[in-house]
């Protein structure tokens, strides 16, 4: 079922013909993969690889997540990936294509997911990786807390008021 936020924004589920638009989202998203040394077709043939990795280790890990495409207007803008654990809901993957950033649009989805939260009484983790900054800044804003750290990554997590 389509799930739509006060923006006009639509949380649908991903589907197959999905694929070309999540695979240059994932692009999009890692501008660190565009340094790598090489000839133009080796770097994307690398991105294509790391974006199967990602999905890959999220369906081994995570059998059970759900994905989807986040729209504005009915044009594909962003992904979402969450799984519903036995005692937390996990925000596994979020991403938004360029023009879409900076835009609110990231902690209209948020909200989703913590109101979902709220209403089972159980928190939100993430994981952020050290080279995104921004998303850090944008997690801790919405009141999310760094629980686990290290140099790569950390582990935040936002708790319902009830909780």
């Amino acid at each position: 079922m389509d799930a739509v936020t006060a923006e006009g924004l639509v949380v649908r589920p991903s589907r197959v013909s999905d694929a070309g638009f999540l695979q240059a989202l994932y692009q999009a998203a890692r501008p660190d993969l565009q340094w790598v040394d090489g000839e133009p077709e080796q770097r994307q043939q690398m991105i294509a690889q790391q974006f199967q990795v990602q999905e890959r280790g999220l369906g081994e890990h995570f059998p059970d997540a759900m994905h989807y495409v986040v729209e504005k207007l009915g044009t594909a803008i962003g992904a979402l990936s969450t799984d519903f654990g036995a005692h937390e809901i996990r925000v596994l993957y979020l991403a938004f294509i360029p023009q879409a950033r900076g835009r609110g649009y990231g902690r209209a989805v948020l909200h989703g997911v913590q109101k979902a939260a709220q209403q089972i009484r159980c928190p939100v983790w993430t994981v952020v990786w050290a080279s995104n900054p921004h998303a850090r800044q944008h997690y801790l804003a919405l009141g999310f807390e760094v629980q686990e750290q290290n140099p790569g990554a950390e582990r935040l997590v936002w708790y319902p008021k009830s909780l």
